[in-house]
């Protein structure tokens, strides 16, 4: 035991763990995030109230159960940091990490403690390939772990590639997403509470797409999560 806790301690002296947001070393009781990074998160607490900015996104658009965001993205704050290290630099852990914490407040939501299956926004095939991984599915299986229920990666499909959506006007964000997203055995998901997930929401185009392609299952029911909300 001793002998591993010392291997332990060389290999952390050659190669330390760092903190994702601040790139400051971690103690061995840090995991992705310092102590100070992880208790200064920009947490929305969006999952407590159904009136929450997130939810209001979608009123009037489609019909859902409730929607919510775990943080606040502003540019140059930590969360930007971390979700650019999450999509672009291989940072799975990260996606899984923030997905822990989250479902361990949303199992106790009373808006969304009736969740059944969790559905990624899926990435196109072409994406996929190049990324080698899609981000929301990480996020969904820190999800899936802490509320102990399925992800379905494969319900939800894209049928064709898009551009990104960064630095489009809402409505151009919309047109770019309308009719992407189809549903494969709709059967599967009939009378089914299912969780959404994405990453961060800006004008909630992509997401509303989604909806739009599961809305007429039989019975299903429709709630929103995200790792962070944007300014739209």
């Amino acid at each position: 035991m001793n002998q591993m806790l010392f291997i332990e301690d060389f290999i952390s002296l050659i190669f330390p763990k760092i903190c994702a947001a601040c790139g400051n070393s971690l103690w061995k009781h840090e995991e992705i995030l310092c102590l100070s990074c992880d208790f200064h998160l920009p947490r929305t607490n969006f999952h407590l109230a159904l009136d929450n900015p997130v939810s209001q996104l979608f009123w009037g658009r489609v019909k859902f159960e409730s929607a919510a965001s775990y943080l606040y993205f502003h540019k140059g704050n930590n969360v930007q940091r971390l979700i650019h290290r999450l999509k672009y630099k291989g940072r799975k852990d990260i996606g899984v990490f923030l997905g822990k914490q989250y479902g361990l407040h949303l199992k106790y939501s009373p808006f969304f403690n009736t969740v059944q299956r969790i559905l990624p926004v899926p990435l196109h095939k072409k994406k996929l390939m190049q990324r080698g991984y899609n981000q929301s599915e990480e996020f969904a299986i820190g999800i899936a772990e802490s509320m102990n229920i399925p992800v379905d990666r494969h319900a939800l499909y894209r049928k064709k590639a898009t551009e990104t959506q960064t630095k489009k006007s809402r409505f151009k964000r919309w047109q770019n997403v309308a009719d992407v997203f189809a549903v494969r055995d709709p059967g599967s998901l009939e009378m089914l509470h299912i969780l959404l997930v994405d990453d961060v929401i800006t004008t909630g185009a992509t997401l509303e797409s989604c909806i739009l392609a599961l809305a007429d299952i039989k019975g299903i029911r429709i709630s929103i999560a995200t790792i962070a909300v944007a300014p739209a």
